[in-house]
Parts: structure tokens; sequence; C-alpha cells
């Protein structure tokens, strides 16, 4: 197997997997640790995988997006500790925009139930755990339901967004960078989440530090169109100033 065939190799596991480990990796291919972590260290370098201890996982592209399914069962933990800090922000909103993702599906389970609320979603999942909750109303955008992320883009959902004047926004992101803003690899994405950005008086972007840092095909907020952002504490704390001199506060849970 040539380097190059080992790469696509080791590029498709991870995909596949959500993370790969290079003592694993090694075994599989019957190459050294080191042999790996170069491998790893080009992939990287083309921003197809970003390097963890240990170890490596994928960088979603215009090519390639992590299925909700997967993204259940990564940094779990961290996830639930910012959907907890981004609840404790809702202040007297009323009506809430709820993004497609895990990380909002989970701000969603934690929302009060001593108050009403709208919750407005493209999200299957989010609409379903909501829908159940006798003090909140559900109104969820129509359209294709996309199979990856089951929440519904295209012209039918951005119509609805459009009617509507939201008191606050809970948005998620591919990925998340000072040059380039909120971005996500898929167009029909885009275009919902930038409409819920449009008709929300009040948005927060909600998600796990290694969003940070990533641009994908498709831009669709700026940071300074935020008012808070709220990440887990592995993101530094001088990375964190650094977004807040663009505007929002940054919530490091």
């Amino acid at each position: 197997m040539s380097a190059e065939e080992r790469q696509h190799r080791i590029l498709a596991l991870a995909r596949s997997a959500g993370d790969v480990e290079v003592l694993k990796l090694a075994a599989e291919l019957g190459v050294s640790p080191e042999t790996i972590r170069r491998d790893l260290r080009l992939l990287e370098q083309h921003g197809l995988v970003r390097r963890t201890h240990g170890g490596a996982y994928p960088v979603e592209t215009a090519r390639f997006e992590t299925t909700l399914a997967t993204r259940t069962t990564r940094q779990v933990p961290e996830k639930r500790r910012i959907a907890a800090a981004s609840v404790a922000l809702l202040g007297d909103a009323e009506t809430i925009y709820i993004d497609e993702g895990y990380t909002p599906q989970l701000i969603a389970e934690a929302l009060p139930t001593d108050r009403p609320l709208t919750v407005v979603t493209a999200s299957l999942g989010t609409a379903a755990a909501v829908a159940r909750l006798p003090s909140v109303t559900v109104l969820l955008l129509g359209g294709r339901v996309r199979g990856r992320t089951l929440a519904t883009v295209d012209h039918w959902a951005t119509r609805m967004l459009a009617d509507f004047v939201l008191d606050l926004a809970f948005v998620g992101a591919n990925g998340i960078s000072r040059e380039h803003g909120l971005t996500t690899p898929d167009p029909a994405v885009a275009d919902v989440k930038a409409q819920a950005v449009r008709a929300a008086r009040r948005r927060i972007f909600v998600g796990v530090h290694t969003k940070f840092g990533i641009s994908n095909f498709c831009r669709f907020a700026e940071v300074g169109d935020l008012e808070t952002i709220v990440t887990d504490s592995a993101l530094p704390a001088s990375e964190a100033h650094r977004y807040s001199l663009l505007g929002p506060a940054v919530i490091r849970a």
C-alpha cells in the first residue's frame, strides 16, 4: 500500500467511525505509529482531519458531513454542559429558534417547563423532544428532510422563517472562525441558518471547542452578529478573548 493509498484509507476510517487512534491504525495497516502520525499531520495540513492526543477526527467539508447519529456519541459531557449554560441565557425570551444538531437538541430537552414557550425548529429530533411538554408550542419548519441530520431545508423552511420575529436563536455551525464567521458545508442548510439569524433579535452560538478555527464552504453569519458564544472549557482562554473582541460574550462551560 502506497502512502497515498494509506492516507485515503485513514481518512475513510475516520469518516466512518468518527475518529481514529494512532496505535490501532498502525496495527491495522501494518506500519509504525510514527508513520501514522506523519500521515495524520499531512491530512491535517490539507484540512481533512484534526489531530488529537493519540489520534484524529475528520473535519467536515463540502463533500463530507458527519451524521446526527455520530454527533450523539462524541463529546457528550461537553455538549450537555453547553446546553445547560445556554438555557441559563434564555432571559425573558418567549419565541425561540433551536437549530438542527445534537447540541441544540440537548438545549431543547433542558428548556424550563414552568413557563410558556414557542419553539421554532428545522430539526425533527428537537420537535419530538419538546412537543410532549404542555408548556411548549412547537412550530416545525417544512421542507425537504436531510437524511444526515433529520432537519428540513429549502425554500419551504426559509419562507416560514421569513414570517417570524423571534426573541432568541440558538444556532450551531460546522465551523466558526474569526476570519470567515459561521460556516456549514451545505448551501441549503446555510440558507435556513442565515434566515434564522435575520429573524432573531438575539443570537447565541452553541458548539464544542473543536468547531473553532474551522471554515466550511458556506458562510451564513459573522461572529459579530452574535450576542454570546457558548462552548466548552477546552477552548483556550486566549482564543476565547480573541473572539470576544469581535463583539460577543464568550462562555466556556
